[in-house]
């Protein structure tokens, strides 16, 4: 597996595993909320974050993480490929690019937070409501040293 820049050309792939990861983890939100959030990341969020990809041997991809400075916006691994170290290394990917890293994962998420807390975050703080202002509460979590 290596990790590379994002290209315009994963797009499409990269709205395929972020579905599939998030009707395979986010189970509090609807298929609305989905449709909701879906171009938003595709239109608005890909576009203006530092998107790696996370490349296998074989050239499929099988997950992201896109950073704004040391914020982890968004980091989403194939569920298929869930429990294999992906998810890890690209964070330890973004630690090397940018140093200690501040993530916020949805209170509902309880493996995202779990996983992030392997990863050596620390909870600092709470929102009731999500980036969009909707009623999804968020963990503010942090890497402090």
């Amino acid at each position: 597996m290596k990790i590379r820049s994002y290209a315009e050309r994963d797009t499409a792939r990269l709205v395929d595993i972020w579905l599939a990861a998030v009707r395979a983890t986010h189970h509090f939100l609807t298929e609305d909320d989905i449709r909701f959030f879906e171009p938003r990341l595709r239109d608005l969020h890909i576009p203006a974050l530092e998107v790696y990809v996370a490349e296998g041997d074989d050239g499929q991809l099988l997950g992201f993480a896109g950073l704004d400075g040391a914020n982890l916006e968004m980091l989403f691994i194939d569920p298929s490929h869930h429990g294999h170290g992906i998810g890890r290394q690209l964070v330890d990917h973004a630690v090397a690019l940018k140093g200690r890293l501040k993530v916020d994962v949805n209170e509902q998420n309880p493996g995202a937070l779990a996983f992030y807390l392997k990863c050596g975050f620390t909870q600092v703080g709470r929102s009731e409501l999500d980036g969009s202002g909707k009623p999804f509460p968020l963990l503010h979590l942090a890497q402090l040293g």
